[in-house]
């Protein structure tokens, strides 16, 4: 609740918060609403939770075992209206989807706006996995662990902020590339710092940096150039002598 106050100071707004089922339980949900925001979470499948369901105080198995569920073809297997608390009740819709890690099991969502749509409310609940493939490629890919070892508060919010915005101008991208295909080694790419420009390049820049003074200075006719030119790189080693012309070849 206090990361949901500081984000409402500081300007941000949201119709729905969306919740797995660590967090999702009824005095939380209620606190989200009291905040003018509606819940949309996964919830366990306890014993313990009872919600009003036609009067009567029931768990979200009992709820469950009582009605007819949907055909399998459905999107949902069943929806229904409950109410969430104790002393001031909440309206909230509880819609059951098939697990489709395991097809004779169930998972459960809620929703405190019983208006919205169950395509609707799982289409939202879905946005959730886009945030955890976020912070998987921000752990994985761009140092959010790792990077920083400081102890302080602010050089570590520091850090979350650089690391969010390398994604973010990922994500800008490829948003503006339309390129569908994995942008992991990007996501290496902008981590690290400039790389340090290759050996072979550094000898292919001071030659012709020389070469360009010899001509200024001396004024070298075309047959003397390339005669220093052959003569001086029969002089460097034979390592030496490839990485000049490959560098040539490339440029």
């Amino acid at each position: 609740m206090e990361l949901i106050d500081t984000a409402k100071a500081s300007g941000l707004s949201a119709d729905y918060v969306l919740f797995d089922c660590w967090f999702a339980n009824p005095a939380q949900i209620i606190s989200v609403k009291d905040r003018g925001m509606d819940t949309i979470a996964m919830f366990k499948k306890s014993s313990r939770i009872h919600y009003e369901y036609q009067g009567e105080p029931l768990n979200i198995k009992q709820i469950y075992s009582r009605n007819k569920k949907r055909s399998v073809r459905s999107k949902y297997l069943l929806s229904i209206d409950v109410k969430v608390g104790k002393d001031s009740p909440v309206p909230a819709k509880i819609v059951w989807v098939r697990n489709k890690a395991n097809c004779k099991d169930w998972l459960a969502f809620i929703c405190t706006n019983p208006a919205l749509s169950e395509e609707e409310s799982i289409r939202i609940y879905g946005k959730r996995w886009e945030i955890e493939v976020f912070f998987k490629n921000c752990k994985s890919t761009l140092n959010l662990v790792g990077e920083c070892h400081s102890l302080s508060y602010n050089a570590l919010t520091a850090h979350v902020a650089v690391v969010f915005v390398r994604y973010m101008l990922l994500a800008l991208e490829q948003r503006r590339s339309q390129d569908q295909r994995t942008l992991g080694e990007l996501f290496f790419f902008l981590v690290d710092e400039m790389a340090d420009i290759t050996f072979s390049r550094s000898m292919y820049i001071i030659m012709e940096a020389m070469i360009a003074s010899l001509q200024e200075i001396f004024h070298l006719t075309d047959e003397q150039f390339a005669a220093f030119t052959v003569d001086f790189e029969s002089r460097l080693p034979e390592y030496l002598q490839n990485a000049l012309r490959l560098q040539a070849v490339a440029a």
